[in-house]
């Protein structure tokens, strides 16, 4: 692993706040993924860069060198992008459509969908795709001038990673399902068809796609409003979780615009404890900034979209109106 320019940002960050709590709410992060960084960004270096006590935090002599770099690279990349954005505005295909925009996601289904609106509105646009689990590592592409735009899920009323100029505008708010197989007990006993209460869920392992963000604790928080200690939540890939589905001992949490599987369903939780809000996010300053409305709009039409291909989701919207599009 080599140093990016983000963790500069980190290390600024953690340096002006005085605290990893403190420097971990500036930034979007949950405490433990900011201290993971941190850490990694030490073992890039080769020593600590923060001395930690009761009071907080201070550089070290190394941190102090990265600092000393930092407040050199940072405003220059800065001044770097705004030029850069200056030049690039006269690449465009027609009015404020650029040549190309390349487009940042996370997990979802939404990446797909724009694809296609973007090309069918826009014949001439070329568009690049950058797919990764963390949400941080896609803002800090985006900071980096690596991305134009970003798709990530930040759960419940978190807020994103954020970076100075970036923008962000909320897609669409979904609750967490669950996916369970057929056979599992807790099918068997209740409506699936209709919802699940997690309490029926005490006994279950678990599973569920990797993240930054915090909704390993909303998760457990959750369930402990259920009144139950959850067992391990397995992180995986999407296939992973559908095999642990399929064997029938495993429940996953999902969107609810999960692509219907013969044997499996996902259904709604009662109650509704867990939500997930898709946004999209562009730094204010970039030359593609002007095109994000349109970005938007087809980002609109590709979720409308999976919705016509889920009649389930359809009728739950139809009962919870405040989740779905918000754009």
């Amino acid at each position: 692993m080599e140093l990016e320019l983000r963790h500069f940002r980190i290390v600024a960050a953690i340096a002006e706040a005085g605290s990893i709590t403190k420097a971990a709410a500036a930034l979007g992060l949950a405490q433990p993924a900011l201290t993971g960084q941190l850490q990694r960004i030490e073992r890039i270096m080769g020593g600590p860069l923060f001395d930690r006590d009761r009071r907080g935090v201070r550089p070290t002599a190394m941190g102090e060198l990265v600092l000393e770099r930092a407040r050199v690279l940072l405003p220059a990349v800065s001044g770097l992008r705004a030029e850069a954005a200056r030049l690039s505005q006269s690449a465009t295909v027609r009015g404020d459509v650029p040549g190309r925009v390349r487009i940042g996601a996370a997990s979802g289904p939404v990446l797909g969908g724009l694809i296609r609106h973007l090309g069918s509105a826009y014949p001439d646009l070329r568009v690049s795709t950058h797919v990764s689990w963390s949400s941080e590592e896609l803002v800090g592409m985006v900071d980096d001038g690596q991305l134009d735009f970003t798709l990530v899920g930040v759960c419940g009323d978190a807020a994103p990673p954020t970076r100075p100029g970036m923008r962000w505008r909320t897609l669409a708010v979904d609750p967490v399902f669950v996916l369970l197989s057929e056979r599992h007990p807790v099918a068997q006993r209740v409506d699936v068809e209709v919802e699940v209460d997690l309490a029926e869920l005490a006994d279950a392992q678990w599973g569920a796609t990797p993240g930054d963000g915090c909704f390993r604790e909303c998760f457990a928080a959750a369930c402990a409003r259920a009144g139950f200690s959850p067992r391990v939540l397995y992180e995986t890939d999407v296939a992973t979780n559908i095999d642990m589905v399929e064997a029938g001992d495993t429940v996953v949490l999902c969107q609810p615009m999960f692509r219907p599987m013969q044997g499996i369903v996902a259904t709604a939780i009662a109650g509704n404890p867990l939500s997930w809000r898709t946004m999209i996010g562009w730094h204010g300053d970039g030359a593609t900034a002007p095109f994000a409305e349109e970005v938007l709009k087809c980002a609109g039409l590709a979720y409308g979209e999976i919705i016509t291909r889920r009649p389930r989701y359809a009728a739950f919207l139809e009962r919870f109106p405040d989740f779905g599009v918000q754009i």
